[in-house]
Order: C-alpha cells, then structure tokens, then sequence
C-alpha cells in the first residue's frame, strides 16, 4: 500500500505488519557530509533500521518500525536543517540553510 502526499514529496508504503518504508525529499541536502549527519540522526531512534541519502535527488528513505510516526523523522530532519522541501520560506528557510551547514560540516569530519 502507497500512500502519496503533497504532490509526492512523501510517499509511505508498508513493507509488513510492523516495517514501513517512506521517503521525502528535503531543502539544503548537498554532500556526503550531509548524508552522514542525517544518517546518523536518523538512527538516533531505535525504530529506525535503514536510512538511505540521495544528495543528487534531494532523496531520504527511512524503514522504521510502525511504532514511530514519520513527523517524528520530519522534525529531526528540521532540526537538523534539512526540512521538508518546500516547507519553509523567508527567514525560516535561510535558519534552515545555516543549520544544514553546520550538520555537513560535522557530517564530513565524523563520517565513518
């Protein structure tokens, strides 16, 4: 089952009873830097089993258990500066822009 939302910049499916699959796509992902910051807060919570990081597409894709609700993944992309695309404007979306560069920044000096 998919489900699509704001002309597709989310797309949920469920893999199995208890493993969903969703992605979105976000504002301010450039590098590899980036991919490891958002990887490794992403696996900050236990449910979250796979985070694959698409720099060239602006593409996230989360499997997480059921338990956790997806906002919670979208708040933590915010908070790491990489904020649903489209979703912010003016003042919010420069804040954005300077936290996802300090995220890169420490993404590409602590990148395994």
């Amino acid at each position: 089952m998919i489900f699509v939302m704001q002309k597709e910049l989310i797309s949920f499916s469920r893999l199995n009873n208890s493993i969903m699959k969703s992605q979105v796509y976000v504002d301010n992902l450039k590098c590899d830097g980036c991919a490891a910051s958002i990887t490794k807060g992403l696996k900050s919570f236990p449910e979250v089993s796979t985070v694959t990081v698409d720099p060239e597409n602006d593409l996230i894709e989360v499997e997480y258990s059921n338990t956790l609700s997806f906002d919670k993944v979208k708040e933590k992309l915010f908070h790491l500066g990489y904020p649903e695309k489209k979703s912010l404007h003016g003042l919010g979306k420069v804040a954005a822009n300077v936290k996802s560069y300090i995220s890169c920044a420490i993404g590409r000096v602590t990148k395994e």
